[in-house]
């Protein structure tokens, strides 16, 4: 964010901006708080987060005493430049209550997620969970499961074949179909090794360099 930009933001007549902060691998909004001129600046100059304490009139960096920090990856300006969106890799809990998100109830009280719908690859995985936690009989998961990583290893390198051979003829729906194999296959590993998909899609992000 440039001199211009911030110079261009409205700050209301506190001198203060709201900014909400989102896990930018999830996409969940972990909380809302309040930046100043400096708190910006110091937040674009250390790469975390730094917001204006209204009940305590000073600049408080997020995670300073709890650990939870914020590392902010971007900063976006809504169109009529009177807010901010941090977006974030959070490390713990983002919000005082121990909560991962400060909007973990509803306008009821009643507790809520604010992640939003999961992808077609987080709802394979947590398939593979379910079979995994309640296996069924017959099931071509369960199998795999029970059969251990080197067979789950041995059909990655099938698919990845087949994908290759796929892709080398005509049409595109037999590579879909292949590819869609491997994925699975990759899935069912990942849920072996411990891995979950947001740690891939955050390494991916980080090579969107």
């Amino acid at each position: 964010m440039t001199k211009s930009v911030i110079e261009g933001l409205k700050f209301d007549s506190r001198g203060l901006i709201p900014a909400i902060v989102q896990d930018r691998t999830s996409g969940a909004v972990l909380m809302m708080a309040y930046m100043n001129r400096e708190s910006l600046n110091k937040t674009i100059q250390t790469g975390t987060s730094w917001f204006y304490s209204r009940s305590r009139n000073k600049l408080w960096n997020k995670g300073e005493t709890s650990g939870n920090v914020q590392r902010v990856a971007k900063i976006g300006v809504d169109c009529d430049r009177d807010a901010l969106l941090l977006l974030v890799d959070q490390q713990g809990a983002a919000c005082h209550t121990g909560n991962r998100s400060c909007f973990y109830r509803d306008i009821y009280g009643n507790e809520c997620d604010s992640r939003p719908a999961p992808g077609e690859l987080d709802k394979l995985y947590a398939v593979v969970a379910d079979r995994r936690n309640n296996p069924k009989d017959g099931s071509y998961t369960n199998y795999l499961l029970d059969a251990g990583m080197d067979k789950t290893l041995k059909k990655i390198g099938e698919e990845a074949a087949e994908v290759i051979i796929g892709a080398k003829n005509p049409g595109r729906q037999e590579t879909v179909y292949e590819i869609a194999d491997l994925l699975y296959h990759i899935t069912v590993l990942m849920l072996q090794k411990g891995i979950e998909y947001r740690e891939v899609y955050q390494e991916l992000r980080s090579r969107q360099r």
